[in-house]
């Protein structure tokens, strides 16, 4: 399943390749929502047919800004294009992002930047790989070498969770290296799993974020609530980092 995944994936990020241009520029909301609107239905025309063929027992579920709990079965949760906002105006920080759960945990994901050509799978228990090579989380131990980060995960954010972000980059600005504050969020969850990044923590989880998460906790992160709960798709707030800096970057977030 993996595999077959992975092509379709990968056959997704191609035709946003061929829709994607450095130079563009929309003149406004309008024509940015347009083109958006349309690289998502690009890519969710091919990849719905592809992946009900490859489970065709999994609810399809496209509607990367959901939250909220999951029916019981399987789930093909698909974010089309994460930072499609980015991907129309001719920036870098985009990708596809496809999941699997089931029974409301997330058993497969894989996350794919076609610019780069780089191809992130997990699969639960199994471990996570870019490119087929495993990678691993940060080995640091201390925030004051960290880099990490956090970002919206949708438009039109309530006043309180554009409140909670900006005290957030305040209170970790003061403790670590370095804060970057961006989306996809996907993006800087791939790069946790990866070593890149050290921790992001996010105030509004959508269901989308899912392939993200299976990326961190296979490469050997910690994800959790910001009150150290165990995290699951109707996980609110939470904090994905490598396990040496988990415990300190929780006391940041949600001081005791």
């Amino acid at each position: 399943m993996l595999t077959a995944t992975t092509d379709a994936v990968r056959r997704a990020g191609a035709l946003v390749l061929r829709r994607y241009s450095t130079e563009s520029r929309p003149a406004n909301r309008d024509e940015m929502v347009s083109a958006m609107d349309g690289n998502a239905t690009a890519v969710a025309d091919l990849l719905r047919p592809e992946l009900e063929a490859i489970n065709p027992d999994a609810t399809w579920l496209d509607d990367e800004h959901g939250s909220g709990p999951l029916g019981p079965g399987e789930w093909w949760l698909i974010d089309p294009v994460g930072g499609n906002l980015n991907a129309v105006h001719g920036m870098t920080d985009w990708n596809i992002g496809v999941s699997l759960v089931r029974d409301g945990v997330p058993v497969l994901a894989v996350v794919y930047f076609p610019l780069l050509d780089e191809m992130f799978t997990a699969e639960k228990g199994g471990g996570t790989f870019l490119n087929g090579v495993p990678v691993r989380v940060s080995a640091k131990t201390s925030l004051d070498g960290a880099v990490t980060g956090t970002g919206q995960a949708k438009p039109g954010q309530s006043r309180e969770v554009v409140a909670k972000i900006g005290d957030s980059f305040r209170a970790m600005l003061g403790h670590v290296i370095y804060v970057r504050v961006s989306v996809p969020v996907t993006h800087q969850l791939a790069q946790v799993a990866a070593g890149r990044m050290d921790l992001h923590w996010q105030f509004d989880n959508v269901r989308a974020h899912a392939s993200g998460v299976l990326l961190v906790q296979e490469a050997g992160g910690v994800v959790t609530g910001l009150k150290g709960e165990p995290w699951d798709v109707t996980t609110t707030e939470y904090l994905a980092a490598a396990p040496g800096l988990h415990a300190a970057a929780l006391d940041v977030l949600s001081p005791r």
